[in-house]
């Protein structure tokens, strides 16, 4: 099952990206410990819906020509965003918190509108989620199914797991650990990137 190995690994690289959520969660945990960061980090469980519904609907009213070249541009996207994870990874250090904390209700709402907002979900939903889910659907709905639930899991869990290394101690998370965690998703990020240019390339891939 391809799809669930695309998701999870999909996954794992969206959930440590740096970015604006990832920084939110991280915060939260500084300020408010493992349950703080937790609510933070299920903010796309929330608010990435209408953003999978929309895309799903558009990217399914395409021609397959289009699909292969949503998948190439999608897979190129996804090395980029490779490559820049594993140049920051040479010189980043874990965020820090702000000044003002927030109430819980104040940050939840504040990690929804920011992931809305946020670009990211709806180009991966577009020009990635959405080829990879479409084919697998065709081919038997638990597959696409699977291929969401694992991304999800994994992105969620992904960012669950660093709110706890945060909240259990702030010495924990080491600037070279950090470092060492981007280096391996920008990696993973670009090895998947180069499967999706692949899959869009090959002859009767969605077929």
């Amino acid at each position: 099952m391809p799809e669930l190995l695309m998701g999870l690994s999909l996954g794992l690289g969206a959930g440590v990206m740096p970015g604006a959520l990832l920084t939110l969660v991280i915060t939260a945990s500084l300020r408010g410990g493992f349950r703080a960061g937790v609510r933070l980090a299920c903010v796309p469980l929330l608010s990435d819906l209408p953003v999978v519904l929309l895309a799903v609907t558009a990217v399914g009213a395409l021609p397959e020509a289009l699909l292969r070249v949503l998948s190439v541009c999608g897979g190129l996207y996804v090395v980029y965003l490779g490559v820049e994870t594993l140049r920051e990874a040479r010189t980043a250090l874990p965020p820090r918190p702000g000044e003002d904390a927030p109430s819980s209700a104040r940050e939840i709402l504040r990690g929804v509108v920011v992931n809305l907002l946020n670009p990211h979900p709806w180009l991966f939903w577009i020009a990635v989620g959405s080829p990879v889910f479409l084919t697998a659907w065709d081919r038997a709905p638990a597959y696409a199914l699977g291929f969401a639930g694992a991304f999800y899991l994994v992105l969620v869990g992904s960012k669950v797991a660093l709110a706890g290394a945060v909240g259990a101690g702030r010495n924990r998370l080491t600037p070279r650990g950090y470092r060492l965690l981007l280096g391996a998703s920008g990696v993973l990020l670009a090895a998947v990137g180069v499967a999706l240019i692949a899959r869009g390339l090959a002859p009767r891939a969605y077929s």
